[in-house]
């Protein structure tokens, strides 16, 4: 899976580094050093993600990697991280040449207790119940990280892109259909954009959206 956003490179006691904005055990299920790749200023770099604190994570650089990169100013980072997406167990009888349905439409679902907006956001897409969902996820309140998500998606035959973007609250243009991710307390908020409308299975469908609240979005590919 790939990760879009703002970063700016920092020195820290001599070594190059870069802020992950996104809680890496959550997303991605991975601990200790990892290893990835970047894009920054068109170059591809390869290098080591190395945790600071409970799921947070610096990107490490060397120096020839920052030598010709202006260090005083913020960056487009692209990152890439192998392995990052939990498989689910079961076989799926959908692909994204034969998916559970056409997305040409959604129909809100509230959910009957927080903590499963993650769960509402794949319901609402694939068109089935939130206990269907959690059968497949096999996780519960709380439990839905975006990687599960992605991955419910992919179970599904629900084609969407391969990076996830981070907009950190600034303005961004959304996609006709994407899920969007707002930073609640310890947890992330889930809810679906679909045609200039939110859905959101704690408020139903909403109108207009603060883009400030919005940590970043996967964009759901329909027609």
């Amino acid at each position: 899976m790939r990760y879009f956003f703002d970063g700016k490179i920092e020195k820290e006691d001599d070594i190059y580094c870069i802020r992950i904005p996104f809680n890496v055990w959550e997303v991605c299920k991975l601990r200790d050093i990892i290893k990835a790749d970047l894009v920054l200023d068109n170059k591809i770099i390869s290098c080591d993600l190395l945790p600071e604190a409970k799921g947070n994570y610096k990107i490490h650089l060397k120096d020839e990697d920052v030598s010709h990169i202006n260090t005083d100013q913020s960056h487009k980072i692209l990152l890439h991280i192998n392995g990052s997406l939990i498989q689910m167990n079961q076989n799926s009888p959908y692909s994204f040449d034969n998916p559970i349905r056409k997305i040409d439409h959604i129909d809100v679902i509230i959910q009957p207790e927080d903590g499963l907006c993650g769960q509402s956001c794949v319901a609402m897409l694939a068109g089935i119940t939130i206990a269907e969902v959690i059968s497949v996820m096999d996780c519960r309140e709380w439990q839905a990280t975006m990687g599960r998500v992605i991955s419910a998606l992919n179970y599904y035959g629900i084609d969407h892109s391969d990076v996830i973007v981070y907009t950190e609250g600034q303005e961004a243009t959304l996609p006709k259909c994407c899920i969007m991710m707002e930073k609640m307390g310890l947890y992330c908020h889930y809810l679906v954009h679909y045609d200039g409308k939110f859905y959101d299975s704690n408020l139903g469908i909403i109108q207009e959206y603060d883009m400030s609240k919005l940590l970043g979005y996967l964009e759901v590919k329909v027609d």
